[in-house]
């Protein structure tokens, strides 16, 4: 698994490596919604976005993590983020996960054209055995999500984490397999076809 920062391309989405130089956009994505207020995400404050980067990037030079910006194919807007994080190299496995997109961006094919960029490259690049996504218990849409997309639920680590703010966080993890990837792939090309790749409010 050779880990270094990539851009990878969707019909509606580029992911680019994450950047200094996206940091105000990012900033706005964050606050469109106020992002930050979901106490079950990761999403940076305005007031943080500067430490949430340099954590980012720190994760990526200990070849831990892969963070990306994600952006929008139609107007080239950064709307969110997202990131290869808890990369095993020795075993081939890694997790998705930092996800968040701007409000705007929500319930639409963004989220599995992401998806479906980050998968093509750990299965058919990095040769991934797995892929591992994990959520908070309380964050019902994220797992939602998830499973949409054809993840396994693996279970629960109860008291997995404790938080900033105090709270004991019990994390929901999912995963998918190499020999699933083929059927993965096929599900998420079915999701994406049912809809115009131009509209703003699809449903995925």
């Amino acid at each position: 698994m050779e880990i270094a920062p990539i851009s990878l391309h969707d019909a509606n989405i580029t992911l680019l490596p994450l950047e200094k130089a996206h940091l105000p956009a990012l900033r706005a994505a964050a606050a469109d919604g106020e992002l930050w207020r979901l106490f079950f995400t990761t999403v940076p404050t305005p007031e943080n976005t500067e430490n949430w980067f340099d954590i980012a990037l720190e994760a990526q030079s200990q070849g831990k993590a892969l963070p990306f910006t994600v952006l929008r194919n139609s107007d080239q807007k950064i709307i969110g983020s997202t990131r290869f994080c808890n990369i095993d190299k020795n075993n081939r496995r890694l997790e998705i996960g930092y996800t968040w997109y701007a409000k705007s961006a929500q319930r639409t094919n963004i989220n599995t054209e992401c998806k479906r960029a980050l998968l093509k490259h750990a299965f058919e690049t990095l040769q991934c055995i797995a892929v591992e996504f994990r959520t908070d218990w309380f964050n019902r849409t994220s797992q939602a999500a998830i499973e949409r997309l054809g993840a396994k639920r693996d279970g629960v680590l109860r008291n997995h984490s404790i938080l900033p703010d105090g709270r004991i966080r019990d994390t929901v993890v999912y995963s998918i397999l190499q020999s699933e990837w083929a059927g993965v792939e096929k599900n998420l090309n079915f999701l994406l076809a049912k809809y115009d790749h131009t509209a703003t409010t699809v449903k995925l």
